[in-house]
């Protein structure tokens, strides 16, 4: 089984804000995640998680996001779904690796703060995209846009992200609608997985020197390298990599289901990946079960049992026990 955990994206006012009242594991995870972001923001979490104010900053909405995914993580162990191997996509990563037992939740909670702080910085300065075509239809939409938007992520065979300057950002989606591509303008104001974050990555890799990886106790599947790495090599300047390079996650997805997993679930609020793996599943011969965790306007326990449901009814064993007790 493989837990995926995504970018930014997946986030609604009032996510998981149930499940710190009706679910003990989850609630007690999040205020570990609240102490160890502590010493990096200004703003306390689980504030943040049950009003919703601020989730329109990225440093504010992606260390949110890491802690919401990390304690969904942890109320699925609970239930005796834990994954094989963990993939994420770009921010995503810092959640898997922390799940992996790569970082610790501490040093997870530094990498996540820091990197949204310093793309904080950025704001105004670029936008990204995704369009639902292949990448090499995508490829050729650039041409004569001079370099000023790339591929960012590779999603899945139908969905690509990409990234650089406001204005040829504008030109593309014109192209787009002339040609009847479907695009959405990403919110927001900054442009990752490209030359747009040069100016920060020194930085990053700087103020994460102290981050201390170790070998997990789960396999992790870096959408960067693509394949599994040691969780020792996920060091300061894999994180600069991390924010810089393309995300290959749609290559990712395509290797685990060339090693035969069939298992996915979204570790997330609101499902933003699952059609993009189904995509790559179906494309590798199907027969997948591919699921999400919560979704936009359900983020309560009844919401987190019906997931369950689904993976029970997948073939993968589930601890009812757990159900008894409230998770």
């Amino acid at each position: 089984m493989v837990f995926v955990f995504p970018g930014q994206g997946s986030q609604w006012v009032g996510m998981a804000a149930e499940l710190l009242v009706s679910s003990p594991v989850f609630a007690a995870r999040m205020g570990e995640c609240a102490v160890a972001l502590a010493p990096f923001v200004e703003w306390d979490l689980l504030e943040v998680v049950s009003g919703g104010v601020g989730l329109d900053r990225v440093d504010v909405v992606q260390p949110v996001l890491f802690a919401v995914m990390v304690s969904l993580a942890e109320v699925w162990r609970v239930f005796g779904v834990v994954p094989d191997v963990v993939v994420g996509h770009s921010q995503g990563e810092i959640a898997a690796a922390c799940v992996a037992g790569v970082l610790s939740l501490g040093d997870a909670a530094r990498v996540v703060a820091v990197r949204s702080r310093l793309l904080r910085g950025l704001s105004g300065g670029g936008g990204m995209a995704v369009l639902g075509v292949s990448v090499g239809v995508v490829e050729g939409l650039l041409v004569g846009l001079g370099g000023r938007v790339v591929v960012a992520a590779v999603n899945g065979p139908s969905s690509v992200v990409v990234s650089g300057e406001v204005g040829a950002l504008g030109e593309l989606v014109v192209r787009c609608g002339e040609l009847g591509v479907w695009v959405r303008v990403v919110d927001v104001d900054y442009a990752a997985h490209s030359s747009g974050v040069d100016g920060v990555v020194g930085r990053l890799g700087v103020e994460l020197g102290s981050v201390v990886p170790v070998s997990g106790g789960v396999p992790f599947y870096s959408t960067v390298v693509g394949g599994v790495v040691d969780g020792g090599e996920l060091g300061a300047g894999y994180w600069c990599r991390n924010l810089r390079e393309v995300v290959g996650f749609a290559g990712a997805v395509e290797g685990l289901v060339g090693e035969g997993f069939r298992v996915f679930v979204e570790v997330s609020p609101h499902p933003v990946l699952t059609g993009a793996v189904e995509e790559v599943v179906e494309a590798g011969g199907g027969g997948g079960v591919v699921v999400g965790t919560l979704r936009r306007g359900e983020g309560g326990w009844g919401r987190f049992l019906l997931s369950l449901g689904e993976v029970f009814v997948g073939g993968v064993g589930v601890d009812w026990g757990a159900a008894l007790v409230g998770g």
